[in-house]
């Protein structure tokens, strides 16, 4: 799938491929371990391993069950990540003759409650771009004050979609009851891969109406976007890159409860704050859908399926976002932290402005 990108430079040209070398991811997590407790945590490094491969390596070292481990969140398998796990801590001792060439348990402390998916703040990022010349060394400075001044879209990373790119083919028809899937992890990952696609498609369409806001008259386009000229001279007057639209459903940001957005100037100041984010919708049931204008463009990416739904940052903010050139080495290297469910990813592929896969 094509998509629009957010930001206005040309493409950027670099060489990137997701290795351990060039690819370091560590979790931050969500709250400080109390040291005393049922639970031993450990902070463990893994390389050329997927989180799931490196749970069952130690299940079966521990000869445990796999969900007897905990986690905070999957980590890909083409890097060097460093995350959190935990395990009861009557099989401490047996760690003490752990090796393992693609881990390393860097520490240890106690917790009152095993690790759960979703317990962690974010992650932050060390990544090398390559065949950097000095003229996309520059761009790139720009580009990543860019997005750490405005933030940057919130798509779902090509991970999200199979080795092929295509498991959303099989999730819509799973979700739909044309296709059987029997394993409850598979299915679900292929379902949620649908719902991502067309969380996706959604972002990328907004991001088009941004374009074409930030590019034409409103008269030029009254009739392209088929709203009143009147609107779009709203969108307009709006400072923030992303236009929000009447209707939209808005989140308090980092995290909190969600509200209609309703074109009120105090909630366009707490958006350019940083204090709320618009979001999208992951199709299916028990799930709030936006309205009026917002929601003549969210129809279309709405699908009835046998699945729940959900609520996702249509846009986020990166922190501490650090660039450097090495120009002897023509390589450059970047520093940044996601809010969890964010993709490091995308953030090259808004670099790039070009798909990286």
């Amino acid at each position: 799938m094509d998509r629009f990108y957010s930001l206005a430079h040309a493409s950027i040209d670099f060489r990137f491929k997701q290795t351990p070398r060039d690819f370091v991811v560590e979790e931050i997590p969500l709250y400080d371990f109390s040291g005393e407790g049922e639970h031993l945590v450990m902070f463990v490094r893994k390389k050329s391993l997927s989180t799931m491969e490196m749970v069952g390596i130690f299940a079966r070292f521990l000869n445990i069950k796999n969900r007897d481990i905990g986690y905070a969140g999957m980590k890909d398998k083409h890097a060097m990540t460093k995350q959190y796990i935990s395990i009861h801590k009557q099989h401490e001792e047996a760690l003490e003759n752990f090796e393992h060439e693609g881990i390393k348990i860097l520490s240890k402390v106690y917790h009152n409650n095993k690790i759960r998916i979703g317990h962690l703040k974010g992650n932050r990022f060390y990544i090398k771009l390559k065949k950097v010349n000095p003229t996309s060394a520059l761009k790139l400075d720009e580009a990543l004050k860019n997005i750490s001044d405005a933030g940057m879209p919130n798509y779902f990373g090509y991970q999200r979609f199979g080795n092929d790119g295509d498991n959303h083919i099989d999730g819509e028809k799973i979700a739909k009851g044309e296709k059987k899937e029997r394993n409850p992890k598979i299915k679900k990952l292929l379902i949620n891969s649908y719902q991502s696609h067309l969380f996706n498609m959604w972002l990328s369409r907004r991001l088009e109406i941004n374009s074409l806001v930030s590019s034409f008259e409103a008269k030029e386009i009254a009739s392209l976007l088929n709203m009143p000229e009147d609107i779009i001279k709203q969108l307009q007057a709006q400072k923030h890159p992303f236009k929000l639209l009447h209707g939209d459903i808005m989140e308090h940001y980092p995290h909190g409860r969600l509200f209609d957005f309703d074109g009120s100037e105090e909630d366009l100041v707490r958006f350019n704050e940083r204090n709320i984010s618009p979001t999208g919708l992951l199709c299916g049931s028990k799930v709030k859908v936006s309205s009026d204008a917002a929601g003549e463009i969210e129809k279309d990416f709405d699908d009835t399926i046998n699945a729940d739904g959900a609520r996702r940052y249509a846009w986020i903010y990166p922190t501490k976002v650090e660039g450097r050139f090495n120009k002897i080495e023509a390589q450059y290297e970047l520093n940044f932290t996601l809010p969890k469910g964010s993709y490091a990813t995308v953030l090259i592929e808004e670099l790039a402005k070009k798909k990286i896969n």
